[in-house]
C-alpha cells in the first residue's frame, strides 16, 4: 500500500502543476487509506505537503511573472489568520466523539473525513462544469472587490484548516471572477498563496499531533517531483481538458468516503 500511497503522492503534485488545484483533494486520502495516518493528523500533514509542493511549483510562475503580488496579499492575509486560528484553536476544540445516531458514534476524525468528503463533492462540480470561456482582452482592468475578497479569503482559509486543502478549485475561480485576473497569472497567484497559508497553518498546530517528519518529508519530495511533471505537461497538454475527468475521480472519491465513514463502519 504505501507504494501505491508514493505513486499517488507524485499524482497530487501532477494535479497541481498541470491545473493548479485538486492535487490538496488527493492527499489527505492518500494518507488516510494507503499510509494509515489518523484523519485529524492526515489534515495537519496535509498543509505541510500542499504549502510546500506550492511553494516549489510557485518559483516557476514568479519567473515569468505571472504572479500578482497585490492580488496574492489582498487574498492571502485573512486566510493566512483564518487558518492559523482554525488549526490553533479550533480544531482542538472539536471533541474526541462529537455526537452518536442511535450506535453509530461519530467522532472527531469521522467528522474530519466527512467534511472532507463533502468538499471533494464540491470540488468535483466546479471541475466538471463547463467553464463559459472569456477572452482574456474582454477581462478589463483588474479592480478589487475588497469586502467579497476578504470574506472569501477567511473562508478558504477556516475551511484549509479544518481539512487540511488547499482550495485551489476555490481560490482561483475567485481571482479570475473577483480580481479580473487571466487564468494562468491566477494559477501562479493561487499556489503562493495556498503554500503560504497551509504551511503557516501547519506551524500554527496547536501540538496534539505528533508529526511523523520521516512520512512527511518522504510524501512531499514525491509530490514536488509530480509537480514538475505537472508544469512540463502543462506545456504539452491543455489542463483544461482533464479537469473534468479530474473531477469525476474526485467525485467517486468524495462519495466513496462517505459510504466508508457511515454505512461501512
Amino acid at each position: 500500500m504505501e507504494i501505491i500511497g508514493y505513486i499517488a503522492s507524485i499524482l497530487i503534485g501532477v494535479s497541481l502543476g498541470l491545473i493548479g488545484s485538486g492535487g490538496s483533494i488527493l492527499t489527505v486520502p492518500v494518507l488516510v487509506y494507503l499510509f494509515a495516518v489518523d484523519a485529524v493528523a492526515a489534515t495537519a500533514y496535509s498543509l505541510f505537503i500542499v504549502g510546500f509542493t506550492a511553494a516549489v511549483g510557485s518559483v516557476g510562475y514568479f519567473k515569468k511573472g505571472l504572479v500578482n503580488v497585490k492580488t496574492a496579499l489582498v487574498f492571502g492575509a485573512p486566510s493566512i489568520v483564518a487558518v492559523f486560528l482554525t488549526r490553533a484553536y479550533i480544531v482542538p476544540a472539536i471533541p474526541k466523539e462529537v455526537f452518536s445516531v442511535g450506535d453509530f458514534v461519530v467522532t472527531k476524525s469521522i467528522l474530519m473525513m466527512l467534511l472532507f468528503a463533502v468538499l471533494m463533492v464540491a470540488a468535483s462540480y466546479s471541475m466538471i462544469k463547463k467553464d463559459k470561456k472569456k477572452k482574456e482582452e474582454d477581462l478589463g482592468p483588474q479592480k478589487f472587490n475588497y469586502p467579497v475578497i476578504l470574506l472569501e479569503g477567511a473562508v478558504v482559509g477556516i475551511v484549509t484548516g479544518l481539512v487540511g486543502a488547499g482550495g485551489g478549485f476555490l481560490i482561483i475561480p475567485a481571482l479570475v471572477l473577483l480580481s479580473k485576473l487571466p487564468m494562468k497569472e491566477a494559477v501562479g497567484t493561487s499556489l503562493v498563496i495556498i503554500a503560504a497559508k497551509s504551511l503557516i497553518g501547519f506551524f500554527g498546530e496547536s501540538g496534539e499531533t505528533i508529526i511523523d517528519w520521516t512520512l512527511l518529508t518522504s510524501v512531499a519530495a514525491f509530490a514536488t517531483v509530480g509537480i514538475f511533471i505537472g508544469i512540463y505537461l502543462s506545456k504539452k497538454i491543455d489542463g483544461a481538458k482533464l479537469k473534468p475527468i479530474f473531477g469525476w475521480f474526485v467525485l467517486i472519491m468524495g462519495v466513496y468516503i462517505i459510504i466508508k465513514e457511515t454505512l461501512l463502519k
